[in-house]
């Protein structure tokens, strides 16, 4: 099945039986795509034994640990064909994660991303803000997942602007001047959770108490990137998003999940606060012992399933996350798909998100 034809679909259209069926074509065809192209990876199916008869589903597909793009440099293409090299973070003296992309997967991944968030905020394009500052996107060739995350989302912005200096000083009057250009419309905004926190948050709180306030209550914040700081803080999801609409009017605020192995199949956080796959990826939770299929309400190993990856064997990952589903085709915001969770990092994972490698700065 070609991607395209995922292209044409809602997002969040398919029911369980349905949405099975395609991913089960699309992700046996990339398994046997990148078996042809990719000898690592087809030295690590021969090993186990992997027969193509065999599968039914593609919850039978064999998948690889995210962390051995660390450790591997993985890519089903010539070099020549590789336009785009994308690193995952990382603290000092950890590995990152290399992944390489061609004109087809990255293109792709854009659409995906668009077709995704969009269902979210509209089509229209809008004023951004990006909560972050100018020098982290350098080399566009090879730049880190927060490079990515930022180029990624600012397709949805028409005029945009960084809020911070390369500091991660708040730009207070570039702020002012940005809000009363665009006062009555829709603001896009996006970040990283810890960032949005430390660099955010706690400024606009520091100025609200010395009397300078900002209204933000007609902005759209979509933030990821990881919450073991946070959570560390005693900061909870629910009490981040309160916080920042008592400090600002800020309401509509989306978190996300999502890895630089597998860019453009992000999941989204619905209005009832749940992480929904779409249908251009899946989630399935994994008991660690044996990594059978955990059932609804069971705390598992999160494996995550890509439709796009073409030029790299990642379209079937298990990652160093936990993670619970909560239900399938039936959450209370109308989405169809499986809706689910985070519940930490396996113990003994390196620190991984992009809030959470910069935040290692404040321990």
């Amino acid at each position: 099945m070609k991607f395209e034809k995922f292209l044409q679909m809602q997002p969040y259209s398919l029911e369980k039986k349905e949405k099975e069926e395609i991913l089960t074509e699309r992700l046996i065809e990339l398994t046997e795509m990148h078996r042809v192209n990719c000898l690592e990876y087809a030295n690590m199916l021969r090993s186990i034994d992997y027969d193509r008869k065999e599968i039914r589903s593609y919850k039978d597909l064999p998948f690889l640990p995210v962390r051995l793009f660390k450790e591997l440099s993985l890519k089903s293409i010539p070099q020549k064909e590789v336009v785009k090299t994308m690193t995952s973070s990382g603290t000092s003296g950890q590995a990152v994660s290399k992944i390489y992309l061609d004109k087809i997967t990255s293109l792709n991944q854009q659409k995906t991303m668009v077709k995704i968030v969009s269902s979210f905020t509209g089509s229209s394009r809008m004023p951004m803000i990006i909560l972050d500052c100018p020098s982290v996107i350098k080399n566009r060739q090879m730049f880190s997942a927060r490079g990515a995350g930022i180029l990624g989302f600012s397709i949805f912005g028409a005029k945009k602007i960084y809020a911070f200096d390369d500091d991660m000083k708040l730009d207070v009057d570039e702020l002012r001047k940005f809000l009363n250009q665009y006062r009555g419309q829709t603001i896009f905004m996006f970040g990283f959770t810890f960032m949005v926190w430390q660099h955010f948050y706690k400024e606009l709180l520091r100025l609200k108490n010395e009397g300078i306030t900002f209204d933000f209550s007609n902005g759209v914040l979509i933030h990821g990137g990881g919450w073991k700081k946070l959570i560390s803080e005693a900061v909870s999801p629910e009490e981040y998003h309160n916080r920042l609409k008592d400090v600002c009017g800020l309401d509509n605020i989306h978190d996300y999940y999502g890895m630089v192995e597998q860019t453009g199949c992000i999941y989204m956080q619905c209005e009832c606060g749940h992480l929904h796959a779409s249908i251009f990826s899946d989630v399935i939770m994994r008991r660690p012992e044996d990594f059978s299929e955990c059932e609804i309400g069971e705390k598992g190993i999160i494996q995550v399933v890509s439709t796009i990856p073409e030029s790299y064997p990642g379209h079937s990952l298990i990652t160093e996350d936990e993670g619970i589903l909560l239900g399938e085709d039936d959450c209370l915001c109308g989405r169809k798909g499986k809706y689910f969770k985070i519940t930490g990092r396996l113990k003994d994972a390196e620190i991984r998100g992009c809030s959470d490698t910069y935040a290692t700065k404040f321990i």
